[in-house]
């Protein structure tokens, strides 16, 4: 499966915002956003011009990025949220909240989406009481995740689970700490969705 090796701080410098990619690294002064606050490359110091359409894709980009999903994928989810009732683009983002992957890292068992996933994807998680180990699996409210019992004493897991009263955790889910286990109580709601996101700039990118 095709995926971005490249190194992540990248990605925050050339979107121009903090991306949130490397957990606990981008709150200390090692972070590379905060030492080089311009786009990589050797023209990354160059003024450009801005246009209507490159500040469309830059958005989609950046919501691509920091949900770590690829771009026929996005766009898959666009037209999904597209054929559903109510604003597109509010429904593309909760769309890709109720990613497996992004809930297990709502929750705190991961400090990033990419540790999310990799665990997912080691079957490390029950969901409703079985294994899924899809991270693109879209969450429903209602849905119980938990952490396998031979999973609880992986070090990465129980270090994301003592840092995460740093984090807001959203209304919508409700996490057990002692005993490994949340749900997703309720659909996300736009007001505890990244603030950052301009989603109708997305939407009308992929509809010209």
């Amino acid at each position: 499966m095709a995926r971005y090796r490249d190194s992540v701080c990248r990605l925050c410098r050339r979107e121009g915002v903090k991306l949130f990619l490397k957990g606990e690294r981008c709150f200390t002064d090692k972070c590379a956003f905060d030492r080089r606050q311009y786009p990589p490359g050797q023209h990354g110091q160059r003024r450009h011009k801005e246009t209507e359409y490159g500040r469309q894709l830059r958005e989609k980009q950046k919501a691509r990025r920091v949900y770590g999903v690829l771009e026929k994928q996005f766009h898959l989810y666009f037209e999904r949220a597209d054929r559903q009732k109510g604003e597109t683009g509010k429904n593309l983002l909760t769309i890709l909240e109720r990613r497996l992957d992004n809930i297990v890292y709502r929750l705190g068992f991961a400090c990033t989406r990419a540790e999310a996933r990799q665990l997912v994807r080691h079957g490390h998680f029950l969901v409703n009481g079985k294994k899924v180990n899809i991270p693109s699996f879209l969450v429903k409210p209602g849905d119980r995740i938990e952490l396998r019992e031979k999973s609880r004493k992986i070090q990465r897991v129980l270090d994301s689970l003592e840092a995460v009263s740093r984090r807001q955790m959203p209304s919508w889910l409700e996490l057990d700490k002692n005993a490994f286990k949340g749900s997703m109580t309720a659909l996300p709601v736009r007001e505890e969705l990244p603030s950052d996101f301009n989603e109708q700039l997305i939407v009308e990118l992929y509809s010209r």
